[in-house]
């Protein structure tokens, strides 16, 4: 029986919602994720806070326009006033007027490995962000709390940095050729494998890009004539790759089985438009862990619809591979599910393997077409021999093929940091977003002065954080979003948890009309929330 847990505010302020899938048939195991909805008073004074961002921005570009206050960012020259414009007004004066108020969260120089703690150059502007100079100053060991090393492999010393390191040496950098030229080297074939094995499907194919893993195979798979579903808060990889497809495009609500039966259905029902002909193929996108929410896809479900409704299912596993399931083999192990149930997986070497590239998973026939098909296969240059050896040997980790239990141990340390960290932020008092799994952990910081406030606050007390706001995320919803590693120790997530909770109080941050009760061994029920009446 499937237990929903809401939580509600009596004074209508917030509203608390817990999702426990424990449906006997579907999943093996509670699902549980969290999305209190904004405080109406917290959404009415963040839109004020742009309203009177607007209205300065107005008064300050009446000003540009005057010359009284110098303009650094590219516009329209008078002799091609008459043009078509090339610059788009609104995006020009958010980046002019809001985003250059807070740019300095952004783009920060390092100079180390990005592991669990790294050096960041400092820079300092002039010129009110619109240009930087670097003080010659190193800020050393802040801890870091924003890149996506889950597994801990984005380091100098140890086997993935010596294998590399012996493969430079060896083969050199680049190759400087496409797959199917001089490109296609004996280290890509046996990565593919050892990808097919981690998987369990058939057969592997990898790419030089993450990114174009996405936007240049989706077009490869489906053209005009097909449907694309698609969750609404998809990675722009796979809005892209859907967009250049030439298919036609419906989105429903984010991990909403309802709303993906009802256009399934809909699509069955009625076919194309006009024509009402069926469908070529209907193909599901989804993601394996949300990268802006940090929620983890109702697989189960998912497949359970794609199956009754003969659709196609396309499993971007980006931030999942490597984080999820007993021995990391992403949001399929998770759920204990079957890869054969999904057609085509995906997934990227740039968060658990600290590498770069990605690659396409499922049965041979598949891999085959993509290999005579795919832009990134044809037209682009082959990954890196070093990339592919920091890859093989992380992966060779991760699967205990190196003859020792490193990889596991990284994997259950990775699930017990990310557990205790959400749940001490949401002790606090914080509002925190996604599956109590996911080592993405949003926290919500709303005003847009209070995200470029508290990525300075953090940095000045030598935490790195990434803030993210307006257009990555609904213009209220900005929000801190936190990596979780399994190279951070009890001792960092401590200090920096300790760090956010002092800035939290500074920005009075502490929104959540709910109060976790602190606790840290006892199971999730109804009782362990209580209402907070401050």
């Amino acid at each position: 029986m499937c237990n929903l847990m809401l939580h509600f505010v009596l004074m209508g302020i917030a509203l608390q919602v817990y999702h426990a899938a424990c449906n006997g048939e579907l999943y093996s195991r509670p699902f549980i994720e969290s999305f209190e909805e904004t405080p109406m008073l917290l959404a009415v004074l963040t839109y004020m806070s742009y309203g009177i961002l607007t209205i300065f921005g107005y008064l300050r570009d009446f000003m540009r326009e005057w010359k009284i206050e110098k303009c650094h960012i590219a516009r329209e020259r008078e002799e091609q006033k008459d043009f078509v414009p090339l610059y788009q007004d609104f995006e020009n004066f958010y980046t002019r007027n809001i985003y250059m108020r807070i740019r300095d969260s952004w783009n920060r120089p390092i100079c180390s490995a990005p592991g669990a703690t790294f050096d960041l150059v400092e820079c300092s502007s002039n010129d009110y962000n619109w240009t930087f100079e670097y003080t010659g100053r190193v800020v050393k060991d802040v801890i870091n709390l924003g890149s996506y090393n889950y597994l801990g492999f984005a380091e100098n010393t140890g086997a993935c940095a010596t294998a590399a390191g012996e493969v430079t040496v060896k083969f050199g950098v680049g190759v400087a050729s496409t797959r199917q030229e001089m490109g296609n080297l004996d280290r890509h074939e046996e990565l593919e494998k050892l990808a097919a094995s981690f998987l369990g499907v058939e057969s592997a194919m990898v790419f030089g890009m993450g990114f174009a893993t996405n936007s240049m195979n989706i077009p490869a798979l489906v053209g005009k004539g097909c449907l694309i579903l698609s969750d609404e808060l998809n990675h722009a990889s796979l809005v892209l790759g859907a967009r250049l497809s030439g298919s036609t495009i419906r989105v429903f609500k984010h991990n909403n089985m309802q709303s993906l039966e009802k256009l399934l259905r809909d699509a069955i029902v009625h076919g194309q438009p006009r024509t009402h002909r069926p469908w070529k193929k209907i193909l599901i996108l989804v993601e394996g862990i949300f990268s802006m929410e940090g929620s983890i896809i109702r697989l189960p479900e998912v497949i359970a619809l794609k199956k009754k409704y003969k659709a196609y299912l396309y499993l971007d596993e980006a931030h999942s591979i490597g984080a999820l399931g007993l021995n990391g083999r992403g949001v399929v192990e998770y759920f204990g599910l079957d890869p054969k149930d999904v057609d085509v997986m995906m997934g990227t070497f740039t968060k658990s393997f600290s590498a770069a590239g990605g690659y396409i998973g499922g049965r041979k026939d598949l891999i085959d077409y993509m290999r005579t098909h795919s832009h990134s296969a044809i037209y682009a240059t082959t990954m890196s021999l070093p990339v592919v050896e920091q890859i093989i040997t992380s992966m060779k980790c991760i699967m205990g093929k190196d003859g020792t239990t490193i990889g596991l141990s990284r994997i259950q340390r990775l699930a017990e940091n990310t557990v205790y960290f959400r749940r001490r932020l949401q002790e606090m008092g914080f509002i925190i977003y996604g599956n109590n799994d996911s080592p993405v952990v949003p926290m919500m910081l709303y005003m847009p002065a209070k995200l470029g406030a508290f990525g300075r606050e953090m940095l000045k007390r030598n935490i790195g954080v990434v803030v993210v706001g307006f257009p990555a995320t609904p213009i209220i919803e900005s929000r801190a979003r936190f990596c979780i590693s399994a190279a951070h120790t009890k001792e960092m997530l401590d200090r920096a948890l300790d760090v956010i909770s002092e800035v939290g109080d500074l920005l009075q941050l502490k929104y959540s009309q709910h109060k976790v009760l602190p606790s840290l061994d006892r199971p999730f029920d109804e009782t362990t929330y209580e209402e907070n009446e401050e």
